[in-house]
């Protein structure tokens, strides 16, 4: 399933080179840090245990990757992210932890071997993708058998008044990002990008498409984000 938005040349890459450097700062400001609440959450329901590698997909600068070690005992992290500005801040964030691995890849062509990581995350990055079905098919392909997928990502609000609320904050977005990045067109991107993704129950549908089974989801805040869930047999 081709994203029509994030095909266009060149586009995604630029709109992550002008922002990372002020990334994690940007994302306080625009969900008030409760970002933050909605990735322990994904924490939360993996319930991860001990001796599991994780692959977090889209990292960023390792909020994910972090959770997950700050969880568990002997655990391994794989962040692969695409922009190589986001990987190396990443690396100085955290660079007391030792169990992280940093590469530097796409979603849709993962440099890693079949059936080796035990979960798969991806936080606010698979709208961000050019083919969702090639992104959804690496993360079957690399999980091992008994593996679990969990997406975190913006969704669709199903209460009318939450909704109109938050389509006018989201206005507000690209001023923020002038205010404190400099630059507004890459939130007039982030703002786009949100209103054309699918509906959780698509994202449900293009996942048991590409064979993940008992497959749900979770809406956070109403449905501005949602949890979706699978598993690899």
């Amino acid at each position: 399933m081709q994203q029509y938005l994030q095909n266009k040349k060149g586009l995604v890459q630029s709109v992550f080179d002008n922002v990372y450097d002020k990334y994690d700062l940007m994302n306080d400001f625009m969900s008030l840090g409760i970002h933050r609440i909605w990735k322990k959450t994904l924490i939360t329901l993996m319930n991860p245990s001990k001796d599991k590698t994780l692959i977090d997909v889209a990292c960023g600068t390792g909020d994910i990757g972090k959770l997950f070690l700050e969880t568990t005992n002997n655990n391994k992290v794989i962040c692969v992210d695409p922009n190589k500005g986001m990987i190396n801040k990443g690396k100085i964030k955290l660079n007391n932890y030792k169990n992280i691995d940093w590469i530097i890849a796409s979603a849709e062509k993962l440099p890693i071997k079949d059936n080796s990581c035990d979960y798969y995350t991806i936080s606010f990055g698979l709208r961000n993708t050019k083919n969702l079905d090639k992104a959804l098919s690496e993360a079957y392909r690399v999980l091992k058998p008994g593996g679990r997928y969990l997406c975190l990502e913006f969704s669709k609000i199903n209460n009318s008044g939450l909704d109109f609320i938050y389509k006018n904050y989201s206005k507000l977005i690209p001023l923020i990002g002038k205010a404190v990045v400099g630059q507004k067109n890459p939130y007039e991107y982030l703002v786009k990008s949100i209103e054309e993704f699918i509906s959780q129950e698509d994202l449900i549908y293009q996942m048991k498409k590409n064979k993940f089974i008992n497959c749900s989801y979770r809406n956070l805040s109403g449905g501005i984000v949602a949890i979706h869930s699978g598993w690899k047999i």
